[in-house]
């Protein structure tokens, strides 16, 4: 169990957690031999549809209202692209409308109830590219947005604005305000070459089915972190690590200069989830990725890659499924049940990780 940090105004003892190698106070309140927590400030790192998914767990379990839990998200903004002449940010938009209570429950990402006039217009025309869909009332959102970004707001103001409409009652945190897109380089299936393409393209067009080399963080090394993210890892009482895709999502969050950094320091126990069970990636192409990077396709794989904040890593806790198992030096491995059936479900798995770190609610 680690001693976490909890807001409570009641006798406050700090302590120094010896088997931390870096030496960072930790902050904690015991109370009758327990660690009791009130006012928990949780951070996520997120990507879209599981990540989102995740959220709901979060916000099941402790709720919306800020004056009794605190939650933020720090989102990957590494899909997001410029198409049809406006910004698409599809990891905050989904975590947007799922949270917001507007998402496609079908499909896990757009609007229910979506109509695709526009881009019957927009093929119609031969407008590029074809293979990526917007729908009407998607379409609004990346509007304003678009419209927000060249008047010279920031994104995390843009997504602040939005979610004003949609009071999603997460925190939603762009990972940054810089450019950091997420390509990938391919062997090109009609000619031979290789060549980089934006990951929405390998992803949703090529369906990551062609030969595939390596993925590049592009803007990653001018990049920093987004306003209030650095913080909310640095002042949580728990950081989670959902299961996201680890390299795309989580990795793309993690190649933002000063996110590994807050990661490291923070006096928050980092929880991470494996995405993996049994062999297989929870949703999407994580195990496509992995290959891609050389990283076994586990959960002792990614576990592995992630690594030991006592060393050079970032996980104190790894959370994997019930029927897996996993060790990892200098990190506590628990196995729970993960899959996301349900918010009740998800909201089980948060307590584990809550349990975990040591924040009893």
């Amino acid at each position: 169990m680690f001693a976490a940090g909890v807001k409570r105004r009641t006798k406050i003892h700090t302590i120094y957690d010896r088997q931390n190698r870096r030496g960072a106070l930790v902050a904690c309140r015991v109370i009758a031999g327990a660690l009791v927590s009130v006012n928990v400030k949780v951070t996520v790192l997120v990507g879209g549809v599981g990540g989102a998914r995740f959220l709901l767990g979060v916000q099941r379990l402790l709720g919306s209202d800020p004056s009794k839990h605190q939650i933020n998200a720090v989102v990957n903004i590494g899909d997001d692209a410029w198409m049809h002449g406006v910004r698409i940010c599809p990891d905050l938009d989904t975590c947007m409308y799922t949270l917001g209570g507007a998402v496609d429950p079908e499909r896990g990402w757009g609007h229910r109830g979506e109509t695709w006039n526009a881009m019957e217009e927009l093929a119609a025309y031969g407008a590029q590219p074809d293979w990526f869909s917007l729908g009407d009332r998607d379409l609004a959102t990346h509007l304003i947005r678009s419209q927000m970004l060249r008047a010279g707001y920031p994104l995390s103001a843009v997504t602040e604005a939005l979610c004003n409409r949609w009071q999603p009652g997460v925190r939603l945190l762009p990972a940054s305000d810089d450019r950091c897109e997420t390509h990938v380089v391919i062997t090109d299936p009609t000619d031979g070459e290789q060549r980089a393409i934006h990951f929405q393209q390998w992803w949703v067009q090529h369906r990551a089915q062609v030969p595939t080399h390596s993925f590049a963080f592009i803007g990653a090394d001018e990049a920093k972190s987004g306003p209030g993210v650095a913080e909310a890892i640095g002042e949580a009482d728990v950081v989670l690590l959902a299961p996201s895709n680890p390299v795309v999502s989580i990795g793309a969050i993690l190649a933002v200069g000063g996110v590994r950094g807050a990661l490291r320091t923070t006096s928050a126990p980092v929880i991470g989830y494996s995405p993996i069970v049994s062999g297989k990636p929870l949703r999407g192409m994580a195990d496509e990725c992995l290959r891609v990077i050389g990283v076994e396709v586990s959960s002792q794989g990614v576990g592995e890659h992630f690594g030991a904040r006592s060393q050079t890593g970032i996980l104190d806790g790894w959370l994997v499924d019930e029927g897996d198992a996993a060790h990892i030096a200098g990190v506590q491995v628990r196995s729970v049940p993960l899959l996301m059936t349900d918010p009740d479900a998800t909201a089980a798995m948060v307590r584990a990780g809550l349990d975990l770190a040591g924040v009893t609610l």
